[in-house]
């Protein structure tokens, strides 16, 4: 039977964004999403903190009584929200996160703008970025309307221009941020709208995390 790896997100729009990925690399995927959508998402990851474990924990046994081994978390608020650290040696999967790839961008770079979903997420990867990188200056927003409009298929180039992003990615690019970090996993739904109105590189951690996936053995 072929592998297959569980992604584990906040909505079912991201998990299948993630499941698409996957299989844009050659790779078997299954959702799991954590919510019906983003609010709720947001109010479980603002559950208290056994609670929400205790959710993930939940899940977690069932991919691995299914017989999966690796899992890719397809949500930076989530992945935020969640220490996955002790839950993968707990259950003995291999979880691979943004957080990791975080960990390992904050040395290149001086100045970051990040957009994420919510505070909770915009937090999660602060705390990532200066503990790699405590010289680091980093200028933050979290874009929860955008999530939102992605959620209900709102066409990337009318998207980018409601919440004026390339005004944004401008103000970003004006107080001299080197680049600005995709911080949710919905937001390569709108990158290359985006890429078209700005010349400030767009940071996506999704390639990098399917690159440590791959190299874990099914």
């Amino acid at each position: 039977m072929e592998a297959w790896t569980a992604v584990l997100a906040g909505t079912p729009v991201d998990s299948a964004m993630g499941v698409r990925v996957l299989a844009g690399h050659g790779l078997m995927g299954r959702a799991f999403p954590m919510a019906e959508d983003p609010l709720r998402q947001t109010a479980f990851q603002l559950s208290p903190e056994r609670e929400k474990t205790d959710a993930v924990r939940a899940v977690l046994r069932q991919v691995r009584a299914e017989g999966c081994r690796r899992v890719l978390v397809y949500c930076n608020s989530l992945s935020a929200a969640v220490d996955f650290g002790p839950l993968a040696a707990e259950t003995g999967l291999r979880i691979v996160t943004p957080m990791e790839v975080y960990e390992d961008l904050a040395p290149r770079y001086q100045r970051l703008g990040v957009a994420a979903a919510n505070a909770q997420g915009l937090a999660g990867i602060e705390r990532t970025l200066y503990g790699a990188n405590p010289r680091l200056e980093l200028l933050g927003v979290c874009l929860l309307p955008a999530v939102l409009s992605i959620e209900a298929g709102e066409e990337p180039a009318a998207l980018v221009e409601r919440p004026r992003l390339p005004e944004l990615a401008t103000w970003f690019r004006r107080c001299g941020m080197e680049a600005l970090v995709l911080g949710c996993t919905h937001f390569p739904y709108f990158r290359e709208a985006l890429a078209a109105r700005t010349d400030l590189p767009l940071l996506d951690p999704a390639e990098e995390m399917l690159q440590r996936l791959m190299e874990i053995d099914p």
